[in-house]
């Protein structure tokens, strides 16, 4: 009996965790649910809150335990389609890849448990934590992991938080305070969710706090509204001219697109024939359109593309890997453009562990999988944007679009700013997954944060357009081949997020997170001395 009540709250945490995975996109609609992502996270917080009222000895420890097993179902659930690309693509022992999938879930972990037993051990003790300093603490240290999991050791914030909410009522705070931001808000709504039966609701606190936050959150909305609608129509921004766009979806198979006799072949006849048959001002092929290095391709054909987008009114962004043995591979992005004497050259920065580089000692683990794998070169952050009528286009590939950090650099220089966001992906490695769907919602935030388009072209979904205030306009339907045509228009004004983090990154938020646990370390040791 003991055991099973032992194990109560570690099962209502991996419950929760689950949950906690669902509210990004679902798998059913692939839609986010903002209000799931609080839930979930307040199952976490009410146990660690009640121990918490009654400390006993080992109370940091099972904070860890609960914290540790939240997160493990959490983004084990998130990113479970790992599982696709290493067994049905990579040909892994199926036991193995997922040991593999549940290895990096659980090693990810470890940061959200150490968040939840610090805060265990922060708390005043013999005392009942106070609604409000309890849920800043638990804000404050849950959003600390959640930076600690998308920095170091290269960084893989996929899942966090804050994508859940980017059709929610915190979406607002995507211009202010980035993703990053909502998850900490989040965090400490869930927290005083779990305090709320236990407020004295006759206060006049409790009344002056919900009309502060209500006044807030309306103020929030306007201001979010106000500039992405009306305000900036009155405004000093020029804006380019609206630009017709086809996006490219070759669907190609995973397990044939490197293969030299079928794959290639069919990649380069269907990509070559739309490249060659597009009217759009502008067209997007995405990530390894072309699968081989230009010199590996028939003779005649790259010369064809540069003479096709050289002599014309339109342009063309297509994925391609480049460089050689001596200088290194990069998985880059090429354009053309008539009146440039070297074609437009994008080289990826964020590389993807395991599958652009090999981290050192895994390569035994490499070795062990069928994957065309490389130990890629990185490009530059903040490189030169592509210029095209009117419009600065700044690429990205594939999961790069996951640090908005890092896209923000591109924004330091408001005259160089980009006036539209074009990411190229091949999400094909994950199957018609849920992988998808989070793609989509995690490029969206991007949209939020910084108010700009976002054009997707992929192998396999999601090819879409998005606009400035993160509404899918157009999108071609999943494993489908085709052009999506469209239009869109790009923008000039700077968010309050897009200027701070282009100087600072995201010191700010480590700095205020920091601050707030260090402010409760002082009132805990106070607290300890007075006892």
């Amino acid at each position: 009996m003991r055991l099973v009540q032992g194990l109560g709250p570690s099962l209502m945490a991996l419950a929760a965790g689950f949950a906690q995975a669902l509210s990004m996109a679902d798998p059913w609609t692939g839609r986010p649910h903002w209000w799931l992502q609080i839930l979930s996270l307040a199952f976490l917080a009410w146990p660690l809150l009640r121990q918490a009222e009654s400390p006993a000895v080992g109370a940091s420890w099972r904070g860890f335990r609960l914290g540790w097993v939240f997160a493990l179902g959490w983004l084990a659930g998130t990113f479970w389609w790992l599982f696709i690309s290493m067994h049905t693509y990579g040909g892994l022992n199926a036991m193995l890849a997922a040991a593999a999938v549940l290895g990096l879930a659980g090693l990810l972990a470890l940061y959200y448990g150490l968040a939840c037993a610090a805060f265990m051990a922060l708390l005043p003790p013999g005392k009942r934590p106070g609604g409000m300093r309890s849920a800043l603490l638990f804000a404050a240290l849950w959003t600390l992991a959640e930076l600690a999991r998308g920095n170091w050791f290269t960084g893989f914030p996929w899942g966090a938080g804050g994508y859940a909410h980017v059709d929610g009522p915190l979406a607002f705070l995507a211009r202010y305070a980035g993703v990053y931001g909502i998850g900490f808000v989040a965090a400490a709504l869930a927290a005083l969710l779990v305090r709320a039966p236990q407020f004295d609701w006759r206060g006049w606190r409790v009344y002056a706090g919900a009309a502060l936050l209500l006044v807030l959150a309306g103020a929030g909305w306007t201001a979010r509204h106000c500039a992405v609608n009306l305000c900036a129509d009155a405004s000093a921004e020029v804006r380019p001219a609206v630009m017709s766009v086809e996006l490219l979806q070759g669907n190609i198979p995973q397990d044939e697109k490197f293969v030299a006799g079928t794959g290639v072949i069919d990649s380069l006849r269907w990509y070559g024939e739309q490249l060659r048959d597009a009217e759009a001002t502008l067209v997007v092929a995405p990530e390894t359109a072309l699968p081989v290095l230009p010199s590996q391709l028939p003779s005649g054909y790259w010369e064809a593309l540069e003479e096709r987008y050289g002599s014309d009114t339109q342009a063309a962004l297509m994925g391609v890997p480049l460089g050689d043995m001596e200088a290194g591979y990069t998985n880059s992005v090429v354009g053309f453009k008539p009146g440039q004497p070297q074609p437009y050259r994008y080289d990826k920065h964020h590389l993807v562990p395991f599958g652009e580089f090999i981290p050192p000692f895994f390569r035994w683990f490499t070795q062990m999988m069928n994957i065309p794998l490389g130990d890629f070169a990185r490009g530059a952050v903040g490189q030169p944007s592509f210029e095209w009528q009117g419009q600065r286009l700044a690429p990205n590939v594939c999961y790069e679009d996951l640090f908005g950090e890092e896209l923000a650099a591109r924004f330091a220089v408001p005259a160089d700013a980009p006036t539209a966001f074009v990411n190229v992906s091949n999400i094909a490695w994950f199957g018609d997954s849920v992988a998808i769907d989070q793609h989509l919602q995690i490029s969206r935030m991007r949209a939020l944060e910084f108010e700009r388009p976002m054009l997707r072209a992929t192998n396999t979904g999601a090819t879409a357009v998005i606009d400035h205030r993160a509404q899918v306009t157009h999108e071609l339907p999943r494993l489908t081949r085709g052009a999506l045509q469209a239009e869109f228009e790009g923008r000039t004004h700077l968010t309050p997020f897009a200027w701070w983090a282009s100087r600072l990154g995201l010191w700010p938020l480590w700095g205020l997170c920091l601050g707030l646990v260090l402010g409760q370390l002082v009132v805990r040791s106070r607290s300890s001395r007075r006892q």
